[in-house]
């Protein structure tokens, strides 16, 4: 994992970017960094690796010159690439892209500023150039202490009541839900994060100043408010099947672990937990019926290297710090259950529906008769035995007691 890492809390103050700052001080010089991201950003697609080794080995400068003037096509681009990327390059327009998220709220966040979160560099040449970002938190320090929680859109109403529970923990708990603002278990655990007054986040496969789907626009606008709304396409961009698939690893590299409820076998949540695999991050799901086909893609992530998951605290017993325990899971404790071994043996050796001499009920306990006999006498003393004659019988709230499971001796 990135260095990233550490035990710090996610904090609300953000510290503005240089060249965010210059930009709104009248904009850059075509030479800033920044500018040359945001151009960059408009030619190059999501996650295009020979894009990002030709950031690494030329420069954002050399990149952006070379793509303005048209000249000789950089390492590893056929013609007819090259001349689709010179085409783009000539439509962008990287200060009307600044003026328009300006506009929106948004602000552009690079690789090597005070907010970036750098455990996005854990995907090398496939790290995005930079971030939009919609919100007043500091994207870094909220992802230092994050968990994505994804899934099916078309989710049943068991997936949203649990994603919106399993949301709502990790809120309460302080710990910051990350999506990707869909329908289905998206929404629900956004929506459970905000309705325990928690933090947020939302990733889109869209400019961050247009709201998909159309139905969220109102969650997204909450989500930008009391949280962060983050994409790595310029404004006004629309999603395609390819930038959603593209967006979960972002989504992955950010979290310190992804939660996958409900996921058909051909799910595209599927995606972010197997990018969070390659990672190194947690992967963990959250099973359903056996029967449910919704569930049958997070049943084969379980059967590989995925941990199951039922609650907030056991998400956070593994991403969370060292002694952060889910609490023991067990069933109520009964009244009979704190009697000695002995006694409970020998109140489990008395027939159920009649009287039975005290040699019988040693012989069933497999103890001596005065050892019966002494715990017979203190079970009547706890209500559990009363005397008929010669011989011992349950009472009324013993029969009850022992019809509800018998502990072996």
């Amino acid at each position: 994992m990135s260095g990233e890492w550490s035990g710090e809390r996610p904090g609300d103050g953000r510290r503005e970017p240089e060249g965010a700052l210059a930009a709104a001080a009248g904009g850059p010089e075509p030479g800033d960094e920044l500018l040359g991201r945001v151009f960059l950003g408009r030619v190059i697609e999501p996650g295009d690796e020979a894009g990002g080794r030709w950031v690494r080995e030329f420069g954002v400068a050399e990149v952006v010159r070379r793509l303005r003037c048209g000249g000789k096509a950089l390492p590893g681009a056929s013609r007819t690439r090259w001349a689709g990327l010179v085409a783009r390059a000539g439509r962008a327009e990287p200060e009307r892209d600044l003026a328009e998220a300006r506009a929106a709220g948004a602000r552009f966040v690079c690789p090597g500023d005070g907010e970036w979160p750098r455990q996005l560099d854990d995907l090398g040449d496939g790290r995005p150039l930079g971030l939009w970002v919609r919100g007043r938190p500091n994207l870094r320090m909220w992802a230092l202490r994050s968990v994505a929680v994804v899934g099916a859109r078309a989710c049943t109403e068991y997936g949203t009541h649990t994603a919106a529970t399993l949301a709502g923990g990790l809120a309460e708990r302080g710990w910051v839900v990350v999506s990707g603002g869909a329908y289905g278990i998206d929404g629900a655990a956004h929506r459970g994060a905000l309705a325990a007054r928690g933090a947020t986040v939302a990733v889109l496969a869209c400019g961050v100043d247009q709201p998909y789907p159309r139905g969220h626009t109102a969650l997204i606008a909450r989500i930008a408010e009391q949280g962060l709304v983050v994409g790595e396409l310029p404004p006004g961009d629309h999603p395609t099947p390819s930038r959603f698939i593209l967006r979960n690893r972002v989504i992955a590299a950010l979290t310190r672990g992804t939660v996958v409820v409900e996921a058909a076998c051909r799910s595209g949540s599927l995606a972010t937990a197997r990018a969070a695999q390659r990672l190194g991050r947690f992967t963990m799901g959250v099973p359903g019926p056996v029967s449910s086909a919704l569930s049958a893609g997070v049943h084969e992530l379980l059967r590989d290297e995925a941990t199951l998951v039922t609650d907030a605290s056991e998400v956070i017993e593994l991403v969370g710090d060292m002694g952060d325990l889910a609490p023991a899971r067990r069933g109520p404790v009964l009244p009979r259950d704190l009697l000695e071994p002995a006694t409970r043996c020998v109140l489990a050796a008395l027939p159920g529906n009649r009287a039975a001499p005290a040699e019988e009920i040693a012989l069933g306990a497999r103890t001596t008769r005065d050892e019966a006999i002494a715990r017979l006498y203190e079970l009547r003393a706890l209500g559990y035995v009363e005397r008929h004659g010669d011989g011992w019988k349950l009472t009324r709230q013993a029969v009850i007691s022992v019809r509800g499971g018998r502990s072996p001796c």
